[in-house]
């Protein structure tokens, strides 16, 4: 009877474990790859440092994005998820 408890607590560990950690983990990288998908020539954005820009080019790997002091090449990865998402939310 014992074992059949601890197996009991330990598999309610790792459930809890699962839903308080790993899923927050799974839906925001689902969030992010459905926003750098869904990136289109034109978007306004703002870079993880804080730069706002307009996308001008999109490569795979890479963005292009004008800004008022000129343009700059930038890995996509660099770019602001939430802050993108509040400033477009702002002005709509």
């Amino acid at each position: 009877m014992g074992n059949y408890m601890l197996y009991l607590q330990l598999g309610l560990m790792g459930v809890i474990i699962y839903l308080f950690m790993f899923r927050p983990a799974q839906k925001k990288a689902k969030a992010e790859k459905e926003f750098k998908e869904a990136l289109k020539v034109g978007d306004k954005v703002v870079t993880i440092g804080g730069i706002h820009g307009k996308l001008t080019e999109l490569g795979e790997t890479t963005i292009v994005i004008e800004t008022m002091s000129g343009k700059l090449k930038l890995d996509r990865s660099s770019l602001s998820i939430e802050k993108t998402v509040a400033l477009n939310a702002k002005k709509a």
